[in-house]
C-alpha cells in the first residue's frame, strides 16, 4: 500500500523529499490555522513565531496536497518527517482519510495540533497573529518567509486561503 503524506503548510513548498505523485486533497474535520507557537523553526522561547497546524473542528475541512512516497523511501521519509514535525510534542502524527481531487480516497500521514499542548494558541485574533509573525525569527529563518511561501504556494495551486492572504498583506504593511 502506498504511503501518503498530507501537506497543508510548509510541506507544500518544502516537503523534504521528492514525491512520486502530488494531488490536491481535502481533509475533513480540520482547518488550517496559525494556532501553534513556534519556538524552534520560526521563533524562539523569548519571541515565539506562529506556524500552521491542523486544528480539529466540527464541519471544517482543509484543502492541501497529498504527496505519495516512493516505496523504497517510505521508512526514510517517515523518519525525516518525524524529526522535522515532532520536534516538540505540539504536533500529533495521525493517519487520516483524504479525498483526492481525482476521486480516489487514501489514508495519509498527517500532523495535527494537540490542543492541550502549551504551544497551542487557537482562536488568536488575526491582527495579533500578524504582529507575532512580522517580528519572529527562528532556526529556519524569519516567520514572514514561512507565511509568504505558504500563501504563494496555495495561490499557485488555486487554493487561496482568505485568512492567510489577509495576514500576508498585513505583515507586509507591518514590516514595511
Amino acid at each position: 500500500m502506498t504511503m501518503w503524506v498530507f501537506g497543508y503548510g510548509s510541506l507544500l513548498w518544502n516537503p523534504g523529499f521528492k514525491p512520486r505523485e502530488q494531488v490536491i486533497a481535502t481533509l475533513p474535520g480540520y482547518h488550517r490555522s496559525f494556532c501553534m507557537r513556534s519556538i524552534h523553526h520560526r521563533g524562539t522561547d523569548e519571541k515565539p513565531g506562529l506556524v500552521l497546524a491542523l486544528d480539529e473542528a466540527e464541519g471544517a475541512h482543509c484543502t492541501g496536497v497529498a504527496l505519495s512516497v516512493h516505496e523504497p523511501e517510505e521508512a526514510q521519509v517517515l523518519e525525516y518527517l518525524r524529526e522535522r514535525e515532532l520536534i516538540s510534542s505540539a504536533y500529533v502524527e495521525k493517519v487520516l482519510p483524504l479525498a483526492l481531487s481525482d476521486g480516489r480516497k487514501v489514508e495519509a500521514v498527517t500532523y495535527v495540533i494537540d490542543a492541550e499542548h502549551v504551544q497551542y494558541c487557537g482562536g488568536m485574533p488575526l491582527e495579533e497573529q500578524a504582529q507575532m509573525i512580522a517580528h519572529a525569527v527562528g532556526g529556519r529563518g524569519p516567520n514572514t518567509e514561512y507565511l509568504y511561501n505558504t500563501t504563494s504556494h496555495l495561490r499557485e495551486l488555486g487554493l487561496e486561503d482568505e485568512d492567510l492572504e489577509w495576514l500576508a498583506q498585513r505583515v507586509r504593511q507591518i514590516v514595511g
